[in-house]
């Protein structure tokens, strides 16, 4: 049980977000009928635009809730966004540039206006 708020540990990197892609039981199980999430060019382009030190990005296993498949979550220092039915090229083509353009701000900035209807609350 954590008692206090005084952090031992630091890290040399100002990150200022991480984007999870969730690649579990449903997302992007094409053979189960769901839309492909394209990793290995997420994967290639967050390198060749340098983000990996200051937004990082995970493809990790399941994040939940899978009637919303191909789930990604925005973490922030205050808050975490969920994206679902990222389901085209073009959603992720789109997270990757705000991500860029989010680096060259210096802050998460807000996600473009098409991504709203990608929001959700697992936890309602």
């Amino acid at each position: 049980m954590m008692t206090s708020n005084v952090h031992s540990l630091s890290t040399k990197r100002l990150v200022i977000g991480q984007v999870s892609v969730c690649l579990g039981c449903c997302c992007g199980q094409t053979d189960r009928g769901k839309p492909e999430v394209p990793v290995e060019w997420l994967k290639t382009e967050w390198r060749r635009r340098g983000l990996l030190k200051n937004i990082q990005l995970s493809i990790c296993g399941c994040l939940g809730p899978c009637d919303v498949p191909n789930v990604v979550k925005i973490d922030t220092p205050g808050e975490s966004i969920w994206l679902g039915k990222i389901d085209c090229f073009d959603h992720y083509r789109e997270i990757v540039d705000w991500a860029e353009q989010s680096k060259a701000a210096g802050r998460l900035l807000p996600l473009p206006k098409n991504m709203e209807m990608h929001t959700f609350d697992p936890f309602r």
